[in-house]
């Protein structure tokens, strides 16, 4: 029987697997520890605007990152420009990339890549994007005035920069069909496409990529019923609390600030 010592001790959960020959063996090793290394290595490159400075003086990185994603060009052009001159003698702002359009997965995996922070300026990202950047760890900031993006990178690296409102998207729903009732009430009947919808919690009317209102829910039923939420994949209807311009196609976004 031959007996071989670890080069590093096992962990609780590891799988023992027992090749035919040491030369495959050393194979899947090296390949598993060049796996670890690249998530590791990953995994120290997340940044964001609250801790950038504090990881500055732990030996952190001396150059903060940022990728700018903006509806027109004056404005993406803008505000890269107004971010990099906040650069000083000790710490340089770089914008690795600006440009037009919804922030995207490809903006995302560029930036887990790069170690950047994510600015979008009067865009929004999708569900599917927000649950990658959750998933790899990027810090997107979503901003509507150059003044505050300006102010909070200003304070950041400056180490005086709080901890933010975070908006958590906790679900979406389309609008598959408009029922206009007496008394001027209106009422869409809709899927839920993605999470739930709560009708505690706050909502928003999406019209292709534009926000048109924001409010609260005033009903919320499935069938004849008032529910308190409404899970993926079933249908409801809802009535909104002073907004009565729905059309088919929008999308209502739930959401709540932690």
């Amino acid at each position: 029987m031959l007996f071989r010592s670890w080069n590093a001790t096992p962990s609780a959960g590891d799988i023992f697997v027992c090749p035919e020959d040491e030369r495959e063996a050393r194979e899947v090793a090296a390949k598993r520890a060049a796996l670890h290394r690249e998530h590791e290595f990953r995994s120290t490159k997340f940044i964001s605007l609250t801790s950038f400075h504090d990881n500055l003086g732990k030996g952190g990185p001396n150059e903060l990152k940022m990728l700018i994603k903006g509806d027109v060009d004056g404005s993406v052009e803008a505000l890269s420009e107004s971010l990099q001159k906040l650069s000083t003698a000790e710490v340089a702002v770089r914008v690795i990339r600006s440009a037009v359009g919804q922030i995207t997965e490809s903006d995302v995996l560029l930036a887990a890549a790069s170690g950047a922070i994510i600015v979008g300026f009067h865009v929004r990202p999708d569900v599917k994007v927000r649950d990658l950047a959750d998933r790899e760890k990027v810090e997107i900031r979503l901003y509507d005035i150059i003044y505050k993006a300006q102010e909070d990178v200003k304070l950041a690296l400056e180490g005086m920069l709080k901890p933010e409102l975070k908006e958590v998207v906790i679900g979406t729903a389309e609008v598959r069909q408009v029922f206009r009732l007496s008394k001027g009430v209106v009422v869409a009947g809709c899927m839920v496409s993605s999470g739930k919808i709560v009708r505690a919690e706050k909502v928003r009317v999406l019209r292709g990529e534009e926000t048109v209102w924001t409010g609260r829910i005033e009903a919320l039923k499935r069938f004849k019923d008032d529910v308190r939420e409404v899970e993926k994949g079933f249908e409801c209807g809802i009535t909104l609390n002073g907004f009565s311009d729905l059309q088919e196609g929008d999308r209502l976004e739930s959401f709540k600030i932690e």
